[in-house]
């Protein structure tokens, strides 16, 4: 009896309930939708996946999961709709198959044949390496080739946030043999900023030089940033509990609440009535 892989029945349940949300007599708002729209759902969704992984909420996870897929889902019934480049779900599938085949040829190429030198990077003997850091390596040389790029730099995302992005090409300089001395490149930073902009040149020069020794500690500065910030987030909450909670007491204690209102006194004697003289 061989057992069905999972996400089978579930994936064609939800293209299917794509289609009809994208199908006239579907939903309006979904029928309006482009992948330009859609930009902001699909950072944001990832965004809050992230958090819940690195919160350790395994409900929010398997949701944000959820979000993502639909984001994907989504795109690939938009591309399906395109009159003349259409691709659908199905071809997104085989191209991340295909990818992720040629870049593991230590687990889906054969070995070598005696005496052959297989075309990827394989070892003095024969065999591929598959230490993370050669897998990882040999990750990047595929990917190079296949691309055609002529700058470790080539792909990074633009819209991604600074220090992510900062971290990426940190990270690719180093992975392609370019020696990058992150203090020298503040300093110079720092030192070609116009008079009035020297203070955020300043700025801008310290946050590299902590991204550089982030990575130079192999450190995920973004991650640790987050970590920070939900700390800070915390405090806040902490802060505004200890208010409300102040502000309750102070409102439950007697001879704390408004002052009442003065009543109103008798008011100034009358003058009395001076006597007319009768003739």
């Amino acid at each position: 009896m061989t057992t069905e892989p999972p996400g089978g029945r579930g994936m064609t349940r939800l293209v299917a309930v794509m289609d009809t949300l994208r199908s006239p007599g579907g939903c309006p708002w979904d029928a309006q939708q482009t992948h330009e729209t859609l930009v902001p759902f699909a950072l944001e969704e990832a965004h809050e996946l992230a958090e819940a992984i690195e919160s350790g909420d395994r409900t929010g996870m398997r949701e944000e999961l959820g979000d993502v897929l639909l984001q994907v889902v989504f795109h690939a019934r938009l591309a399906q709709e395109h009159e003349s480049d259409a691709f659908d779900l199905d071809d997104v599938a085989d191209a991340i198959s295909a990818k992720l085949v040629r870049r593991h040829p230590h687990v889906f190429t054969p070995p070598a044949p005696a005496g052959g030198t297989p075309d990827d990077a394989p070892l003095a003997d024969g065999t591929v390496s598959t230490e993370p850091t050669d897998v990882h390596v040999r990750w990047e040389q595929i990917k190079k080739a296949e691309k055609a790029r002529t700058s470790v730099l080539e792909g990074i995302a633009l819209g991604q946030g600074s220090l992510a992005r900062g971290e990426k090409i940190l990270a690719r300089a180093r992975r392609g043999g370019v020696d990058v001395d992150v203090a020298q490149v503040a300093g110079r930073h720092r030192d070609a900023a116009a008079p009035e902009r020297s203070a955020s040149a300043e700025l801008g020069g310290r946050l590299l030089g902590l991204l550089g020794e982030a990575d130079a500690a192999g450190l995920d500065a973004e991650a640790a940033l987050r970590a920070a910030l939900r700390t800070l987030e915390a405090t806040v909450r902490e802060a505004e509990a200890a208010a409300s909670a102040s502000a309750s007491a102070s409102a439950s204690r007697p001879g704390t609440g408004p002052e009442p209102r003065a009543e109103p006194g008798p008011g100034p004697e009358p003058e009395p009535t001076p006597e007319v003289p009768r003739g």
